[in-house]
């Protein structure tokens, strides 16, 4: 990664125990995506999961039939503004655990009964 993608923010390198790793940042087409779910689909719930060594910030949002998407997001206070901007319950993915509807569709799913 040369110091233009550095300055220009697209990805970041992060070290771990073995090395260094890229990880991409989120750009507009990760909000892009979340907004057109919410839009989408009822019940939508948001689950946010705190960064990790590989990965930025993301939410989870949780459709009321358990159909999900995960995208990376700026931040936690990005995330929690997005939840309040759409009136969708956000909660700490560490805290509260993934709805049970959630792992019934990804089974469901699995099973060729979507």
């Amino acid at each position: 990664m040369g110091l233009f993608d550095r300055l220009r923010g697209r990805r970041s390198m992060r070290r771990t125990s073995g090395g260094y790793t890229t990880v991409r940042t989120a750009d507009s087409a990760d909000a892009a995506h979340l907004e057109e779910f919410v839009a989408t689909r009822q019940g939508v719930e948001a689950y946010l999961e705190p960064r990790t060594a590989v990965s930025d910030v993301t939410v989870l949002l949780v459709a009321n039939d358990g159909e999900w998407t995960r995208r990376r997001v700026p931040s936690t206070e990005w995330a929690h503004k997005f939840a309040d901007k759409h009136r969708i319950g956000a909660y700490d993915a560490a805290v509260v655990g993934y709805p049970a509807r959630m792992r019934e569709y990804n089974r469901r799913k699995k099973a060729g009964e979507l």
